[in-house]
């Protein structure tokens, strides 16, 4: 890895003929935490990253005075890289990558390791939208170096026994699952992929049910189960537990109603939903379950639990957090 290093500027040497809007008041570092060592990892073959953007982040990073290192992630050795970074304990690492790159670097890192800041590199960026507003990743770099604070973020953790999963904003279980693309083509503005992707979605929406339990409670039949992080739920204010909503369209109809609220507007006043907060789901279906996890589609086996994490990592983000991602 290269560092470059930036020294704040020496009252007593700097030029007096500067003048004050060509100075430094657009480059201050946030006063919350001390940023002296910063690492950022750019992966340049993520969705909307980009072969120069590892250029296009040094230009910005020199603006500030701190010492920076900026890591391009090669494929085969990504891993060495990432723990390279990690050990490095920089103040921050900023993750230019993929919505399951950025997830994966925050669970390693841990409630105990460095800030971790996941700039918007991929497809649908919920985590980075969640906490900067933005999908714009230069904008969230400069709003995260310029107003960030160490926030503690909650998330949940997915495993089927043979996979293990994190999530920080949503996932979805399900045949309903595939109504996430939709909503994201919505989102875009691209109306005809978003009637592709629902219809497709609507083919396989009675496909099979789930059984579902809640903190140990009795088994429950649903179509579709959602866990909502406390970061992004409109329904949660605090770090309680998961959101989960169950989904139980009763035929195609309902289902396309549902299908409506989940990418246009707040699916919870739809009457075939209900809610609660849980801390832990174990589920199981007759065959595997489809799933979208904090945007990355994931096929689990026919059985998978999940777990509530109060404190999964440390962000660097604006106070409060953007959460423009609520749902």
């Amino acid at each position: 890895m290269s560092a470059t290093l930036t020294p704040a500027a020496d009252p007593a040497t700097a030029p007096e003929a500067v003048p004050e809007e060509q100075g430094d008041a657009a480059c201050v570092l946030t006063s919350h935490v001390p940023l002296e060592r910063v690492i950022m990892l750019v992966n340049p073959l993520s969705g909307s990253v980009g072969p120069r953007a590892a250029e296009e982040a040094e230009a910005i990073l020199e603006a500030y005075a701190c010492q920076t290192s900026v890591v391009t992630l090669e494929p085969g050795a990504f891993d060495d890289q990432i723990q390279a970074a990690l050990d490095a304990r920089p103040d921050v690492l900023f993750v230019l990558a993929g919505d399951g790159t950025a997830g994966s670097i925050a669970s390693r890192a841990g409630p105990d390791g460095p800030l971790v800041a996941p700039l918007p590199g991929g497809t649908m960026n919920m985590l980075p939208r969640a906490l900067y507003g933005t999908a714009d990743w230069k904008a969230a770099l400069k709003i995260a170096l310029e107003q960030g604070a160490p926030q503690c973020v909650a998330g949940g953790e997915v495993t089927d026994g043979q996979t293990t999963q994190a999530f920080y904003c949503a996932a979805i279980f399900g045949s309903p699952a595939l109504w996430a693309p939709a909503r994201e083509a919505i989102r875009v503005g691209k109306l005809g992929l978003a009637w592709a992707y629902a219809r497709r979605a609507l083919r396989r929406a009675f496909s099979g049910q789930m059984r579902f339990s809640l903190d140990g409670r009795a088994p429950r039949r649903a179509e579709a189960l959602v866990l909502i992080s406390p970061m992004i739920s409109r329904a949660m204010d605090e770090d309680t537990g998961l959101e989960a909503a169950a989904m139980n369209p009763a035929d195609a109809g309902q289902a396309f109603r549902l299908a409506a609220h989940a990418v246009l507007d707040d699916w919870r006043q739809d009457p075939a939903v209900t809610t609660r907060a849980t801390q832990k789901v174990a589920m199981r279906a007759r065959s595997r379950i489809p799933a979208v996890i904090d945007g990355e589609p994931v096929l689990l086996r026919h059985e998978a639990r999940v777990r509530f994490i109060r404190k999964a990592f440390q962000a660097l983000a604006p106070i409060p957090a953007a959460a423009e991602d609520s749902v």
